[in-house]
């Protein structure tokens, strides 16, 4: 079994800064890309970005310039620094990663983190 755990999230000031973390756990062979995803009361699911296991990384257009998204393939974890957060960053933000498991490695499944609570205040 696998686990994403995310943490970091809470209250954060307008131009303030926040670091997320996402730890996946378990029976894991490698792991592709990881990212995180959010979505705000009454809006669909969006992409925040997303990184490659070798580095390659792709951003919304909306947080390009003010989030950075990075990953320590040695503890399995990614991070998502927020700064200069707006009020249009207030999300649940969750992360994913494409996973291979032992005893399976032929086959990537997606994993989903239980989401963290972000908002920005003023």
């Amino acid at each position: 079994q696998v686990q994403l755990v995310e943490s970091g999230g809470g209250l954060v000031q307008l131009g303030g800064s926040l670091r997320l973390s996402c730890a996946a756990s378990g029976s894991i062979f490698s792991i592709n890309t990881m990212g995180w995803h959010r979505q705000a009361p009454g809006k669909q699911r969006e992409l925040v970005a997303t990184i490659s296991r070798g580095g390659s990384i792709n951003y919304a257009d909306s947080v390009k310039g003010r989030f950075t998204i990075s990953r320590d393939n040695a503890k399995n974890t990614v991070y998502l620094q927020m700064n200069s957060p707006k009020a249009e960053d207030t999300a649940v933000y969750y992360c994913n990663a494409e996973i291979r498991m032992h005893g399976a490695s032929w086959r990537a499944v997606d994993y989903w983190g239980q989401g963290t609570q972000v908002t920005v205040s003023s």
